[in-house]
């Protein structure tokens, strides 16, 4: 089993992702902020390793606009050999990486754009971890979408877009239960048709339950059918309320004891768990020096 947290780090020097605005994404700006956040992303990776913090989500803003015509420089080649040498250190550490693509990349709108510009980003994502040169282990984290005023409409029109995305992104992409609208079962309906791997979210399971009677590690043990051997382990997400903040709200940092108790019922090593926390990296190595107590 691998912990590990998601795209920056808490007080870890020369880490840091740079962007720009529209306007001044000129060919120049983006190389110069390309390599900084490859540099970063190495840092990133080095200090991961130092830690033995075995699991990874890569920032999507990793290269500036990489999903918009506004960047059309081959970045992918201009930056191969950075790309080679910080994936190599991925594989060879025995670091898993994944990439979660956000809000706007939706790929069961009603909107023939919208779905255009997802299959885009999603096209993109996969480049950076094509890029790397790691399998197909290493994936893509989705949720389904919208509702659209008609719940089983929308579940389908996912299904058939799912269908013209590009092999390359089959092959990586996973779904994920979300805190509003598609609940763990209405996810694993889908993964049903398209023979895809489910993420469970604990927090989001919280929020947005479809049987309050059914445990966690119910939930988590039915969505371990969906990963296959080529998926590599199981993956997760797991994360606390925040007390202070609206329902959905992660923790400034995780709980140790709250965690061991989760991880404790959980009873699994054959499973990696992706920390969403405020406090990033630092609260993945208390929960890894935690499990190791």
């Amino acid at each position: 089993m691998s912990i590990g947290y998601a795209c920056l780090t808490v007080g870890v020097p020369n880490t840091n992702l740079k962007s720009c605005i529209l306007k001044n994404a000129n060919e120049d700006r983006l190389l110069e902020l390309i390599s900084h956040n490859l540099n970063s992303l190495e840092n990133i990776i080095d200090y991961n390793i130092e830690n033995n913090i075995m699991l990874f989500r890569i920032s999507s803003d990793i290269i500036p606009f990489g999903s918009s015509p506004v960047n059309n420089i081959p970045w992918w080649q201009i930056f191969s050999d950075k790309f080679f040498r910080i994936g190599s250190k991925i594989q060879s550490s025995g670091m898993r990486v994944s990439m979660h693509p956000g809000q706007y990349t939706v790929l069961n709108s009603p909107n023939e754009e919208v779905v255009r510009k997802a299959m885009i980003d999603l096209n993109y994502h996969t480049k950076v971890l094509d890029s790397l040169g790691v399998g197909e282990a290493h994936k893509l984290i989705l949720h389904i979408g919208g509702v659209y005023n008609d719940k089983k409409t929308a579940m389908e029109r996912f299904i058939d877009n799912y269908a013209y995305l590009e092999k390359s992104v089959k092959q990586r992409l996973v779904i994920e239960n979300d805190d509003k609208l598609y609940n763990i079962n209405e996810v694993l309906e889908i993964s049903a048709r398209l023979n895809i791997p489910v993420i469970f979210d604990n927090l989001h399971n919280e929020i947005n339950p479809y049987d309050k009677e059914k445990s966690d590690i119910d939930w988590i043990n039915e969505c371990k059918g969906t990963w296959t051997g080529k998926d590599g382990k199981q993956k997760m997400h797991y994360s606390q309320q925040d007390p202070l903040k609206k329902p959905g709200a992660h923790s400034e940092t995780i709980d140790t004891h709250e965690f061991m108790n989760f991880y404790q019922r959980l009873d699994r090593e054959d499973i990696d768990i992706m920390l969403e926390v405020k406090d990033k990296n630092v609260s993945a190595v208390k929960c890894i020096k935690a499990c190791k107590s």
